[in-house]
């Protein structure tokens, strides 16, 4: 076992790359300090950074709620519809890699505020277009292109960041925090954009959303920290498109980092981005009081999970980031979804949506962590992009697997077939896991 990131799997080796990331044998690496429960936010430079990516993730979901709307009413496309949810993660599949190693050589404050100005440019513009009257369909999907490469380009720079501010001892509770205020921005983005869109309608709404872009972004000009402040020296070549890919030659020898990405992959692919946009049906077959109470308390059990889990794990501290916790919890997320799926009883299908929050926050977390932990420091922005490419890209594909599917055999038959293969992949990559340890 690694002392230093508690690996069962991972056992330093000397004269390997392995050194670049695991310190040297001594005292420090065998006789670790307990770290204290949340960790990342008692460290002064992770804590302001926590709180501003959560309101910039409030910000993304408030445009996704105020521009969702007024084009709706302005142009009433499904295929328009179906575009806005593919332009948002198709930039992740295609750029994640590319994005990584970026990440990897340059300076992540200023990736993390182009893409913030990114994110605020296309805001304005959203405005503009809503003032004068003058939005076009084509414009449009430019802008939803937009935000969604601005997303991509962020979420690479973003982990490098993390590992700098918190180092390999608070890291699992940099990336637990981070994610579960992501969660919190995400479960009170729709909110606070049903408020602007009420109170200040969608032209001057959209513009006060740049706003929550501020905080994060001035943040950064006042850190000291790069992405790689704790690897100063270690050598950084140059890397084209082309030159990034290498990267999955690189890694596919370790079993273990291999099945992280592909768990990722399969909870995106098989569940992923669809169930909120199947929730509806749910709430009219579970018929629970009113359709939008019972739809409303269906997405909010969805989104509370979430957070829920990354306190909880914070709180206990007795999940360690290894590859056997990564599959348990997502095969309890592929579970919980198969039984939501199938159950007619409103209450536990509110039950089983916050479990299935709980788990995916635990499985995304922890897998998050094992990558960063396994890589090499001069790839850790690549690996990253990899797996941000298995985990946000292969959402698009939940459409398909869910949401096309459903009108051919029903959503619930659609999304009960998904969870049983998210399961069945699950145990499939704990396996290809457990080889590495057994020498297979």
């Amino acid at each position: 076992m690694c002392a230093a990131c508690g690996i069962p799997t991972h056992v330093p080796e000397a004269g390997t790359d392995q050194t670049a990331v695991v310190p040297p044998p001594g005292p420090a690496a065998t006789t670790a300090a307990p770290v204290p429960r949340f960790a990342a936010l008692r460290n002064r430079d992770c804590r302001p950074y926590l709180f501003g990516a959560a309101l910039a993730m409030m910000a993304d979901n408030i445009e996704h709620v105020i521009t969702y709307w007024v084009l709706w009413q302005k142009f009433h496309s499904p295929a328009l519809t179906g575009f806005e949810v593919i332009s948002h993660w198709v930039p992740f599949l295609l750029l994640s890699v590319l994005f990584g190693s970026w990440a990897d050589r340059y300076d992540c404050r200023r990736l993390i505020q182009g893409a913030q100005a990114l994110f605020m440019f296309v805001s304005i513009s959203w405005g503009v277009l809503f003032l004068t009257g003058s939005l076009r369909v084509w414009e449009a999907c430019l802008l939803l292109v937009l935000h969604g490469c601005a997303g991509s380009l962020w979420s690479p720079a973003e982990q490098l960041m993390l590992h700098d501010f918190a180092g390999r001892a608070e890291l699992p509770s940099a990336v637990r925090l981070n994610a579960t205020f992501r969660s919190l921005g995400i479960l009170f983005g729709p909110v606070v954009g049903s408020a602007l869109l009420l109170g200040l309608g969608p032209t001057a709404g959209i513009f006060a959303n740049v706003v929550f872009y501020l905080p994060l972004t001035l943040f950064l000009f006042r850190t000291r920290f790069t992405g790689h402040t704790r690897d100063q020296g270690v050598a950084r070549p140059r890397v084209g498109i082309l030159g990034s890919l290498r990267v999955l030659r690189d890694v596919r020898s370790d079993h273990t980092m291999v099945s992280m990405i592909i768990l990722a992959g399969l909870g995106s692919f098989f569940v992923g981005a669809s169930l909120q946009s199947v929730m509806p049906i749910f709430a009219h077959d579970l018929g629970a009081g009113s359709a939008g109470t019972a739809y409303g308390v269906l997405l909010f059990a969805s989104g509370a999970g979430g957070v829920i889990g990354g306190i909880l794990l914070e709180v206990t501290g007795r999940i360690r980031p290894t590859a056997r916790a990564a599959v348990v919890s997502t095969l309890v997320y592929g579970v919980s979804s198969l039984l939501f799926a199938v159950t007619t009883h409103y209450p536990l299908a509110v039950v089983l949506l916050v479990t299935g929050g709980v788990a995916n926050l635990a499985s995304m977390s922890i897998g998050q962590t094992v990558v960063q932990l396994r890589a090499s420091a001069a790839d850790r922005g690549r690996i990253i992009g990899l797996y941000g490419m298995s985990a946000n890209g292969l959402r698009a594909g939940s459409g398909f697997t869910v949401g096309l599917a459903a009108s051919a055999i029903g959503v619930h038959w659609s999304l009960g077939l998904s969870s049983a293969a998210l399961c069945a992949g699950t145990l499939a990559a704990g396996v290809y896991a457990l080889r590495e340890r057994t020498g297979g």
